[in-house]
Formats: C-alpha cells, sequence, structure tokens
C-alpha cells in the first residue's frame, strides 16, 4: 500500500517506511513499505450504508521485530504498531473494529473524553466487542494532542492477554489551530515483547528512599498487601522481556529514520509497555518537550533525556544540527542491547550509530512550570549526585554496532553513567510529581 503526503508548500512526495519512526508532514502521510505503523485506510462494510473513516481488526498475527526472529501476537490489522488513527477535533468519526478472536474484546480510547458507551471501558458501561463480532463506534474526538487506543481486557497471569499483546496504536488528534512551528513528524512507539515471569529484579528498591516516610501511603500499601494475602495471591514474580523495540523492530533491523541537517522534527513518543518505565536519549541534540500526555505544556523546556511511564506520551521537538549517524535509545545497555533503539542517519552521513554526549537526569512537571530543566547528574557509584539542579556533564559510552552490536563501556571515564545510576532515576521519575 502506498500513502501520500502533501508537505508545507504543497508538493506531494513518497518515501521509505521506516522502522524507527515514520514521518508525516504536518497536514499529511508519507510512504510507508513493509514497516509496521500505517494509515488505516477507510472503508465500506458490507450492509452499511455509510463508509467508516477507519477499520480496525483484532486478530493474532505473526510479526517480525528483527530478522529470522518471529513473534504471533495479537494485533490491529496485523500490524505492530497498530495503524496511526488521525483525527480532526471536533470532527465526528466513524471507527469499525472486528474482533477476529475467540474472547470478547474492548477498545480504549485513551486520554479522550468521549462517552462512556464508546470509551472501551468495561468497568464503565461499554459493550464489549463480541469474539468473531464487529461493533461500529462514532464519537466525536476530543482534545487535540497525542492519544492511543489499546486493548482494555486484563491480562492477570496471562502474559500473552491485555497490554502484554501487541494491541496498542497511536491516535493525533489535530488541533482546530496548529502553530506549525516543525518541518515534519515521527512517530515512535516503544514496547517490549516475549514476557516471562521471573523473581527478583536488579536494582535496590529503597535505593531512593524519600527522607520523610508518608504514613498514609504506608499504611495504605501494607493493607493492600493484607488484603491480597488473604485472597491467596501468589506473590513473589516479576516480568521480565526477552526482546525490546521501537515501532515493532529491534535495534539494527529495519529503515533508520533520515533526517537533514537544520530540520525541526517533532517527535511523538509512546510508551506502549504493559509494566516498564523507558528513557530514550538522542545524543548530541535535545528534546524540546511542548506536550505531555498530549497536553501542552504552559513552558515548553529543553531536556536531553526522555522518561516515560507505562501509557505516557511526550511531544518534542528536536532541532537537526549535530550531523552523523546516532542511535536514538535507551540509558539501560542491557534493554538497549535487548532491542530498545533506533538509528538516526543524517543525509549524506554513514558509519558507525553512536550514543553519547548523553546526559541522565531526574525531570519533574515543575520543569514546565518554570520553562527550564532541573537536571541531575548521575556519577559512578556516587548517590550524592543525584542532587536535582547539578550541571548535566554526563556522557554514555560509544556503541561498536558494526564490529560487535554491543557497547564498550568506558568505566575509566569520569562521566561514565552507572546502569544502577539509571535505573535509580528511571525509579525516581516514577515517583514524580
Amino acid at each position: 500500500m502506498k500513502d501520500f503526503a502533501k508537505s508545507r508548500r504543497g508538493f506531494l512526495k513518497t518515501t521509505d517506511a521506516m522502522a524507527g519512526g515514520f514521518l508525516l508532514c504536518p497536514r499529511g502521510i508519507l510512504a510507508q513499505t513493509k514497516e509496521p505503523i500505517q494509515h488505516s485506510e477507510p472503508s465500506r462494510p458490507p450492509g452499511e450504508s455509510t463508509a467508516a473513516d477507519y477499520t480496525l481488526r483484532i486478530e493474532t498475527s505473526p510479526v517480525e521485530i528483527a530478522p529470522k526472529r518471529i513473534i504471533s501476537i495479537t494485533t490491529y490489522n496485523g500490524q505492530f504498531p497498530g495503524p496511526l488513527l488521525r483525527f480532526k477535533e471536533g470532527r465526528q468519526v466513524t471507527v469499525d473494529v472486528f474482533n477476529d478472536t475467540d474472547t470478547p474484546e474492548q477498545l480504549h480510547w485513551h486520554g479522550q473524553k468521549i462517552p462512556t458507551d464508546v470509551d472501551g471501558a468495561a468497568e464503565e458501561g461499554t459493550p464489549f466487542i463480541p469474539a468473531h463480532g464487529k461493533r461500529r463506534i462514532v464519537f466525536t474526538p476530543r482534545p487535540a494532542g497525542l492519544r492511543f487506543y489499546h486493548t482494555h481486557n486484563r491480562a492477570g497471569a496471562n502474559l500473552a492477554a491485555g497490554q502484554y499483546s501487541g494491541q496498542v496504536g497511536p491516535v493525533y488528534i489535530e488541533p482546530r489551530q496548529e502553530p506549525g512551528r516543525y518541518d515534519r513528524e515521527v512517530f515512535l512507539v516503544l514496547k517490549e515483547f516475549e514476557p516471562t515471569f521471573s523473581r527478583g529484579g536488579d536494582m535496590a528498591m529503597d535505593f531512593l528512599s524519600p527522607p520523610t516516610r508518608v504514613k498514609s501511603l504506608e499504611q495504605a500499601g501494607e493493607s493492600a498487601m493484607k488484603a491480597s494475602i488473604a485472597k491467596g495471591t501468589q506473590h513473589g514474580y516479576e516480568v521480565s522481556y526477552g526482546s525490546f523495540t521501537i515501532n515493532g523492530r529491534m535495534l539494527g533491523h529495519g529503515e533508520p529514520i533520515r533526517v537533514k541537517q537544520g530540520e525541526r522534527v517533532l517527535f511523538h513518543i509512546l510508551n506502549g509497555s504493559a509494566t516498564e518505565i523507558r528513557s530514550l536519549a538522542l545524543p548530541g541534540h535535545s528534546f524540546q518537550v511542548v506536550a505531555l500526555d498530549g497536553n501542552p505544556v504552559p513552558n515548553p523546556a529543553q531536556v536531553p533525556v526522555l522518561w516515560l511511564g507505562t501509557a505516557e506520551r511526550i511531544s518534542a521537538i528536536v532541532e537537526m544540527n549535530h550531523p552523523g549517524v546516532w542511535i536514538i535509545g535507551d540509558l539501560a545497555d542491557d534493554d538497549r542491547q535487548h532491542g530498545m533503539g533506533s538509528i538516526v542517519e543524517y543525509a549524506g552521513r554513514g558509519g558507525q550509530p553512536e550514543m553519547d554526549r548523553t546526559c541522565a537526569f531526574s525531570l519533574g512537571l515543575r520543569a514546565f512550570r518554570e520553562g527550564r530543566c532541573n537536571c541531575s547528574f548521575a556519577g559512578r557509584d556516587d548517590r550524592d549526585d543525584l542532587r536535582e539542579g547539578q550541571r548535566c556533564r554526563g556522557r554514555l559510552q560509544s556503541v561498536d554496532y558494526q564490529r560487535r552490536g554491543l557497547p564498550h563501556e568506558r568505566q575509566d571515564d569520569p562521566g561514565f553513567v552507572s546502569r544502577e545510576a539509571r535505573q535509580a532515576l528511571s525509579h525516581s521519575y516514577a515517583q514524580r510529581q
């Protein structure tokens, strides 16, 4: 399938798809080939008097996340992520949803203010989409910004169901007025696959214990634990993952994100994980965060690293002013080695992708109220260096990508950011305001 896009200057053109992110002009779509994110096409189901604007089909599909590495997951339209659905704020939309599985399903429109009968939450009264059945959904999208859709079935202990599956897709609701301070868009969906139960973690959970205990929170936690024990719920397991992807492709597989020097690229980033907090950095570049969870921030702030909890979204503009070939990926070496990254390649540049000159820091919502970033350097084994407001001067290791595909950790570098410190910062972000 070929999509066509119209740029700001009115030219029509096509382009190759990219696993690391597919690129859009602000008012259109650049072409896709075999890569996961595609636009769902309007269709006219048999017997319907009017055509749906979009059609989604819930089905179990094989998805190739790397050459000869194929996983079987429940998807939307046989792909991961699900099709990008691009709506206009305040303009009614019709979506036909077919459920080709044996299980009744819920499709939830995350972040939208719409009636409960179409919201996609059974606990709020939304009817299920019957197994091997269909439901037509009609609603008026709002508010504007980056939203997403996903299953609202609970997984429980079934690691093939719910948010562990591939039932995640981005939604962008175009505002009535678009300032257009960027040249094009890139949508990225971060997601882990091949989940398994495991015991124990690789991070001390008391690493960033608050100096002052909150008694009410402790009591709530203890009460919840006692209630769980009384029910006989099994304890002591965590969920680990075997593969990590951006837009359904592991680092090093698929086409890179190709950019040109001087471009202003608006990244729309969604953490589609069931359980994981994710970081994302692009060496030599900074992110001007313009929206959190689809909602514009009062004062955009420049930050070197993005942190996203489960289901969180960030929209951020990056000025492409540092030519080279770079890895945009997670700060955690292990997660990046298992696929959580993609390649950003400037026009006319080649060679080994790099992952360096990046700072790890903790970020609170205060930064966007004040229009500035308070970031703290995470020094090797020095927990005192996690103080908020300290000057960013961290540095990640280069990646010998072509020769070995593994990082060489420069532990003699005083700016080396240790894995423990990065994980601590991740935990800190999860507890932010």
